[in-house]
C-alpha cells in the first residue's frame, strides 16, 4: 500500500496563492490524496483560478473541482467590490492592527462549508488551507481558535461526522512565517511561479506589488534571499514569458 492510501483523502483549499499551494505540496508530501476545490466567487484577481488550475496540475492533483459562487453580490470588500480601494503601500504596523478592506465577510466559512459538502461525497475526512495567523493580514477567520471552532461544525453537522468519522481541519502553515512557509515550499520543488497573490493585478496578471499580500510576499522572498519567479516573469526583459489573464 502506498503512503497516499494510508493517510486517505484530504479536500485541500486551493486559491492559486502562495500559501495554498505550499499546503497542497505539504498535503501530498504527508501522503494524503487530495482533491482540490477553488472558488470562483466575483474576485477581481481572478487570475488566482488560472494559478490554481496550473498548481494542481504541476502537483498532479486530477480531482480539481471548480465553484462559482457569486460573494460579489453582496459586495463589503475591495476583493469583489470595485467601488472600494485595495489598500496600497501600507506599513508592517498598520497592516497588523486593523480588519483590512480586502476581508471578504465570513469567506473562509462559506469556502470550508462547501469544502466539508465536497468531502462528504469524496469521503473525505480531512479539510486543508493555507491560513495563517503571522503574516495573516487582520483576517479573523485565519485564527487557530477559528479553525478548532470549525472542527467542531463539521463533526456536528455532517452525516459523516454524526456516524463515527472524525473531521479534521489541517493548517500548517498557520503558525509559520512567510519565510519559512516559502522555504518549506522550495523543500517541496514547489513552482512558486505559478501562484500568484496580488489582490490588484495588471490586466496580464503582474502584480501590482504595492497590496498587503504583494508587500508581505515580497519581504517573505526578500527574507529567504530570492527572488520570487513571479515577479522575475513579468519584468520587462522577460515579456514575452508573461502568462496572460485569458486562462
Amino acid at each position: 500500500m502506498n503512503k497516499a492510501a494510508r493517510k486517505g483523502r484530504a479536500i485541500v483549499l486551493l486559491s492559486g496563492g502562495l500559501d495554498s499551494a505550499t499546503a497542497a505540496a505539504w498535503a501530498i508530501s504527508e501522503g494524503y490524496s487530495v482533491t482540490a476545490i477553488s472558488f470562483d466567487y466575483g474576485q477581481r484577481h481572478r487570475i488566482e483560478l488560472c494559478a490554481a488550475r496550473d498548481v494542481a496540475k504541476s502537483l498532479g492533483i486530477h480531482d480539481h473541482v471548480t465553484l462559482k459562487i457569486d460573494l460579489a453580490s453582496f459586495g463589503g470588500s475591495a476583493l469583489v467590490d470595485f467601488s472600494i480601494a485595495v489598500p496600497k503601500n501600507r506599513c508592517e504596523k498598520i497592516r497588523s492592527n486593523e480588519i483590512p478592506p480586502t476581508y471578504v465577510p465570513a469567506r473562509n466559512t462559506v469556502f470550508l462549508s462547501l469544502a466539508l459538502a465536497l468531502a462528504e461525497t469524496r469521503n473525505a475526512s480531512s479539510l486543508v488551507l493555507g491560513v495563517n495567523s503571522v503574516d495573516y493580514s487582520g483576517y479573523p477567520d485565519c485564527r487557530p481558535e477559528y479553525l478548532e471552532a470549525f472542527k467542531t461544525l463539521a463533526n456536528l453537522a455532517t452525516k459523516l461526522g454524526v456516524e463515527g468519522t472524525t473531521f479534521e481541519i489541517l493548517a500548517p502553515l498557520v503558525s509559520l512565517t512567510k519565510p519559512e512557509i516559502i522555504r518549506l515550499g522550495i523543500s517541496f520543488h514547489l513552482d512558486y511561479g505559478l501562484t500568484t497573490s496580488c489582490y490588484d493585478p495588471m490586466n496580464n496578471g503582474a502584480p501590482c506589488g504595492e497590496c498587503d499580500s504583494c508587500l508581505i510576499r515580497a519581504a517573505g522572498f526578500k527574507a529567504v534571499n530570492r527572488p520570487d519567479p513571479r515577479t522575475l516573469a513579468f519584468m520587462p526583459q522577460q515579456e514575452e514569458q508573461t502568462r496572460g489573464s485569458d486562462c
